[in-house]
């Protein structure tokens, strides 16, 4: 006679799930979304669209994460009854939908257990990511390129909304860089892991026959700030520079120059934007990733100079936090964390949440140490 017993398993997940219900605290969540509803049902609240923006995305991101807590709760509990089924029925195919259940279940608490490790400053913050190719030459801007798809792509697969804000595309293949956003819950502290520098090495497409190539990009990641919280720029230490907005190849998409470069000058830091279709929502949005990048640089210089202070200046991140292997063998591999797999097809389609999960994983122990 068929019995499966998974009361053990189960027994775990829901330890693992009342823990993580615990830090999300979802009473508190209830009454956020409760106040957010009502800051929405206001009759002029899109008298101020930026505003009204604010508060509609921030009450979507508190029920996508409520959603999320009590879909799992009906599963944990349907999967009981599933079992349940299965040992009085004797059904193999019962049997086997539980433990694919199970298997599914499990995966979706290991990714809600690593959120809660997300408890920085920034860490719920949208993210605004920056590719840039480095070394390598038309394989790198190819690589960059790549790695812009498979970031939308995890975005996609996670059905989180982002907005490329700025593409500067290389004359023969692929792109120089490009700056987008991705408006999710915790964004910031999730694709934060993934800053530093990624190397491919491949068969060039773009060499000679039979010549592996290795090529560079780097990314960063910084957290989209709220303007409340911004750092203050004074307008002598810019400068603004407009131009007319491009496609590939040089292609002109723009007949106007709407497009926006601002340098700041006491820095260096360089932003474009030109996604919009006024200079003056370009300039804004420029501005707003500017003010977020100053106030990152102003965090790491506070950062470095405590450690200097207690005698310990380390790297944060190493040259190469990436290798994408394509030949002579197939692998991803993350060089802090080891973790990798064998199928870079799957990587650069989006499939991130295991280097992801690993490398928040391994960034709370190396801070709690």
């Amino acid at each position: 006679m068929l019995e499966i017993d998974l009361s053990a398993d189960i027994q775990a997940l829901r330890s693992t799930f009342n823990d993580i219900k615990s830090v999300v605290d979802v009473a508190s969540l209830r009454t956020e979304i409760e106040r957010l509803s009502e800051a929405a049902g206001v009759p002029d609240l899109w008298d101020d669209p930026e505003s009204a923006q604010k508060v509609t995305s921030a009450l979507s991101h508190r029920q996508s994460e409520l959603a999320r807590i009590e879909s799992l709760e009906r599963r944990l509990d349907d999967l009981e009854v599933l079992i349940e089924l299965a040992n009085e029925m004797g059904d193999e195919d019962s049997a086997d939908e539980a433990r694919k259940e199970l298997a599914e279940i499990v995966d979706v608490i290991g990714q809600l257990e690593v959120q809660t490790l997300l408890d920085g400053e920034y860490d719920a913050r949208p993210a605004v990511i920056t590719i840039r190719s480095g070394a390598g030459g038309v394989d790198a801007a190819d690589f960059a390129e790549m790695l812009l798809r498979m970031y939308l792509r995890w975005a996609e697969q996670h059905n989180y909304s982002t907005t490329v804000m700025d593409t500067s595309y290389a004359e023969e293949a692929g792109i120089k860089s490009a700056t987008f956003e991705v408006d999710a819950p915790y964004a910031f502290g999730t694709l934060s892991v993934e800053a530093g520098t990624h190397r491919l090495v491949r068969m060039s497409p773009f060499g000679a026959a039979g010549k592996r190539q290795t090529s560079f990009a780097a990314v960063e990641v910084i957290p989209l700030m709220e303007e409340a919280v911004a750092v203050d720029v004074p307008e002598g230490d810019i400068r603004v520079d407009v131009f007319r907005s491009s496609g590939p190849g040089g292609q002109s998409v723009n007949t106007t120059d709407s497009a926006v470069r601002i340098t700041h000058l006491p820095t260096g830091i360089v932003v474009s934007m030109q996604n919009e279709k006024s200079q003056i929502q370009n300039r804004a949005a420029a501005l707003r990733v500017l003010q977020s990048r100053l106030l990152l640089l102003q965090k790491e210089q506070e950062a470095a100079t405590k450690k200097e202070l207690a005698g310990t200046i380390t790297a944060s991140w190493g040259d190469q936090m990436r290798s994408y292997v394509l030949a002579p063998y197939q692998m991803v591999k993350d060089l802090r964390t080891d973790y990798e797999v064998n199928n870079p097809s799957a990587v650069f389609d989006g499939d991130l949440d295991g280097f992801i999960a690993a490398g928040i994983r391994w960034r709370k122990r190396r801070d709690d140490d």
